[in-house]
């Protein structure tokens, strides 16, 4: 039996496939075990991978690249997300919203758990021809502090995750007014890294977690049922706000693939580096290792 633990920097609906993988029995399937466990600071995940008590970190694909060749060098081999599966919402519907539209006013982005939310949200800003400078952001804070300040009436808009947009839209709290999956198209948003000395031993435990990935990935995709998991794993939202933000998250093909594309991680590099996270020449050549991907991927369909 294989083994492979996973330490997460969250537990978000956005990681669906990998509680469904589990609930389907399809890590056992390939004779795989699997230990999967969510850390608040989100720090602690690089702990847990000092330490050995994880195999692999599932989180950002922006720590790896600042960490290059700063004293810690991590590998990504494979993604669960390839959307940026963010929505701005506000409390009054805007018409024909564009990025312009924030000039002036004072935008709430969640920072507690990474930099993502904010630094890929300000390089769609500024592709747009629009200066992030233009707007205030309220920055660094955990989602629900910002979440209660801007129901309570403070700021104008808000950057939140696709499942707590559609918690708060099927309240009637606020209104979803902008989507950023379509405009910022393949974004390789969550993945999965590990110490590259490691990456050896783990291919093979790797290479089945993976091909299971996918697998759930396609099946979710397909139309399977998980009202009863995300139930589950999510037992405070609605059933309506679970269902909506699932069907974002496959329309918008969050779930694609469990390969990250190699234009989309350079340029998510281009917009860290353009935001001063990143000051190195770290770049998808340096940062993912396809071999377990390229392995699972071969695996005949079941």
């Amino acid at each position: 039996m294989l083994s492979l633990s996973v330490s997460a920097t969250s537990h978000g609906q956005n990681y669906l496939p990998l509680y469904y993988a589990e609930a389907a029995g399809l890590f056992a399937a390939r004779g795989l075990e699997v230990r999967v466990w969510d850390r608040d600071p989100w720090t602690e995940v690089l702990d847990d991978l000092a330490s050995g008590e994880a195999d692999v970190v599932l989180g950002g694909l922006w720590v790896p690249a600042m960490y290059a060749g700063r004293g810690r060098e991590l590998v990504t081999v494979g993604q669960i997300n390839a959307r940026f599966s963010k929505t701005v919402i506000t409390r009054e519907p805007v018409a024909d919203f564009d990025w312009s539209w924030i000039t002036g006013r004072t935008v709430l982005v969640p920072g507690a758990g990474g930099t993502a939310p904010y630094e890929f949200t300000a390089g769609l800003i500024r592709a747009a021809g629009v200066d992030p400078a233009s707007a205030r952001f309220v920055r660094d804070l955990s989602g629900p502090m910002l979440t209660e300040l801007f129901l309570g009436g403070h700021g104008d808009a808000m950057v939140v995750d696709a499942f707590s947009a559609a918690k708060l839209s099927t309240a009637g709290l606020v209104h979803q007014t902008y989507r950023l999956a379509g405009p910022g198209g393949v974004m390789p948003n969550s993945v999965f890294y590990t110490d590259p000395e490691r990456l050896d031993p783990l291919l093979a435990p790797l290479t089945a977690f993976l091909a299971a990935l996918q697998e759930a990935m396609d099946a979710i995709n397909a139309g399977a049922a998980t009202a009863g998991l995300l139930a589950e794993h999510w037992p405070g939202a609605t059933e309506a706000a679970r269902a909506a933000a699932t069907a974002e998250l496959v329309e918008n093909g969050t779930w694609e693939s469990v390969v990250v594309d190699e234009a989309a991680c350079n340029r998510w590099m281009d917009i860290l580096r353009e935001g001063g996270l990143v000051s190195t020449a770290a770049d998808y050549s340096s940062l993912v290792d396809t071999r377990a991907v390229d392995t699972a991927l071969a695996e005949p369909v079941r």
